[in-house]
């Protein structure tokens, strides 16, 4: 008679089976059999346990699935033995392990409170009235002698060897790619796990040490929930933490999974339709957010992007790439006490990362309101020291403004979402021309007037009043009212118009939709303050020769043309352009 041991040997030796809660569950040792995503499905198999072997339980997880158990033991010798036993006999699961019951939440079976059955079965019939069986805890098998553990070894099928490097790997003993072949590279990982945790680093685990390592993986697995989710809106399917993040919202781009529990960890999916440039404006706007810290490693190319970023309290790392008109990808949040969780998550993360189906709905379309929706989204938004205007003056989204809007600025944005460089500049005429890190096309770009302007004449300035706060810019109306600085100084319009600091830098628009000049303020004064609607801006023809001197070309528009004003509005939106000095 085969006879697998008696949990009541153990209650003897003071493991209660009564009305199991999740603190007595952490101080003792099970035998996991399986786990399941539905209740019903997980009450049913403990039913059928229950009635074969006995001394079932079953313990909702993290991840809210629902785990199988066999126990209570008081150590790991007798847990181990009584899985070593039930393997052999086929009774329970080939991956069965032994846990410390440290993720086991709620019990869920048995529901009564009863204490379980003593676990005992027999090639032979029973008698009609058994004797109570009374086992003695036995006594710990000697450990393997190295050729003992390498005809263990042997019996090994390839799923189990697999399973080994796979547990290796996670605890970063092993990396290279898992192909179940036991060579050096794989002995070398042996070696060092077994030497890490106090055996002989022969090379070649035991049976009990192969236990142990898979184990401590299950119980690693259980613990981050890895699960796979298939997100359908937005055509994504990736492995992800579930117990440590639960999905909140779709809110375009992302796909919302918040922290769970206080965990500290957070996940977006990305998903959006667009192009090479919309993937490069994303690059710069995840770069705007809270949850991407400046400090990281930063990798562009043609068609995907990587952002890490660290600081003392938070770790980030986005991936995400342009195929077939979509930009999908992934955001992990974290803070620094997973750091080691999170290295074997990422790993998980990128390997099951698929993409199929569509994309969520595009939310705006400018580079500059994707900052905001994701602002308005609940992810906080980094903002510049300060914004002023700009405006296209080419195909290519070569952009004038103000030399003293880029003056002191350790990075500077289009749109917030396009880096830029200074590619010429002039303090003493206010101007410079900043070049676009990847051509823009912009739907449209200024023609300068030429010729003397008449004086009197209204005109009307384009610019983001309000800095960051708009996607839009805003028009202010005035007029004309000299040709020339208050000391007769030449390439200046005097203008009758009051404007905010965030117009600095904006076109200035005559009648006729042609650019008159670039909006540069009032002069600084000692002493001295002129009235809020007497300001000034560069000519159309002064900021034409800068241009000529630094190679850049510039359009002219022909005489008598004329705009209506519904055209003007759209006209000036389309090539007024945020600039933004990041520091």
């Amino acid at each position: 008679m085969t006879r697998y041991f008696s949990i009541a040997a153990f209650l003897a030796a003071g493991v209660s089976g009564l009305a199991l809660g999740p603190a007595l569950a952490q101080d003792s040792r099970w035998v996991q059999l399986e786990a399941h995503r539905e209740l019903d499905v997980a009450l049913t198999r403990a039913q059928e346990y229950q009635s074969s072997i006995g001394n079932v339980s079953g313990f909702q997880l993290p991840s809210d699935w629902y785990a199988l158990t066999l126990g209570p033991f008081e150590t790991d010798t007798d847990a181990f033995e009584v899985r070593r036993q039930l393997r052999a006999e086929r009774a329970i699961p080939a991956d069965a392990f032994v846990s410390n019951g440290e993720n086991y939440g709620a019990r869920f079976f048995p529901t009564d409170g009863a204490a379980v059955a003593p676990v005992v079965t027999s090639q032979a019939a029973p008698a009609a009235e058994p004797e109570p069986l009374v086992v003695a805890a036995p006594e710990p098998e000697p450990e393997e002698t190295l050729r003992e553990a390498q005809a263990s070894e042997r019996q090994l099928d390839r799923d189990a060897r697999a399973e080994l490097q796979t547990a290796l790997q996670w605890f970063g003993f092993y990396t290279q790619r898992i192909d179940a072949a036991f060579g050096p590279g794989t002995r070398r990982s042996m070696a060092a796990w077994q030497a890490d945790r106090g055996f002989d680093d022969t090379g070649v685990l035991t049976t009990r040490q192969r236990a142990q390592l898979l184990a401590e993986y299950q119980g690693e697995l259980a613990a981050l929930g890895m699960q796979t989710i298939r997100d359908e809106d937005a055509g994504i399917e990736i492995a992800l933490p579930l117990a440590m993040v639960a999905f909140d919202r779709h809110e375009a781009p992302f796909s919302h999974f918040m922290a769970k529990d206080d965990s500290g960890v957070q996940v977006l999916l990305l998903s959006q339709p667009g192009n090479q440039a919309t993937l490069f404006g994303l690059y710069e706007i995840m770069q705007t957010l809270e949850i991407v810290p400046l400090d990281g490693e930063r990798e562009r190319r043609s068609n995907s992007f990587t952002l890490t970023g660290q600081t003392e309290n938070l770790r980030s790392h986005t991936v995400a790439e342009f195929r077939n008109g979509q930009i999908k990808g992934y955001t992990l949040v974290w803070t620094p006490e997973r750091d080691d969780q999170m290295a074997r998550v990422l790993p998980m993360m990128q390997d099951s990362f698929t993409t199929f189906g569509g994309t969520l709905p595009e939310s705006t379309g400018q580079a500059s309101q994707v900052a905001r929706s994701a602002l308005l989204a609940g992810l906080s938004v980094r903002r510049p020291d300060y914004s002023r205007s700009g405006f296209y003056i080419d195909a290519t989204g070569t952009t004038v403004t103000t030399a003293a809007a880029v003056a002191q600025c350790d990075r500077v944005t289009l749109d917030e979402a396009y880096t830029a460089r200074v590619r010429a500049r002039d303090d003493a005429l206010n101007i410079a021309v900043l070049e676009p890190e990847t051509p823009l096309v912009p739907l449209a770009f200024a023609q300068f007037a030429e010729g003397d302007m008449p004086l009197g004449q209204e005109i009307t300035i384009s610019g983001f009043s309000f800095e960051d706060m708009l996607t839009r810019p805003v028009l202010t109306f005035g007029r004309l009212d000299a040709a020339g600085g208050l000391n007769g100084e030449a390439g200046v319009l005097r203008l009758n118009a009051t404007v905010a600091q965030g117009d600095l830098g904006g076109p200035v628009f005559g009648p006729n939709g042609a650019v008159l000049g670039l909006l540069s303020g009032q002069p600084p004064m000692d002493n001295r303050q002129l009235p809020p609607e007497v300001n000034f801006a560069v000519s159309a023809d002064t900021i034409r020769g800068f241009l000529s001197e630094n190679g850049v070309s510039s359009g002219t528009l022909r005489s008598g043309v004329t705009v209506p004003p519904e055209q003007l509005t759209r006209v000036a939106g389309d090539l007024t352009v945020l600039v933004s000095c990041w520091n």
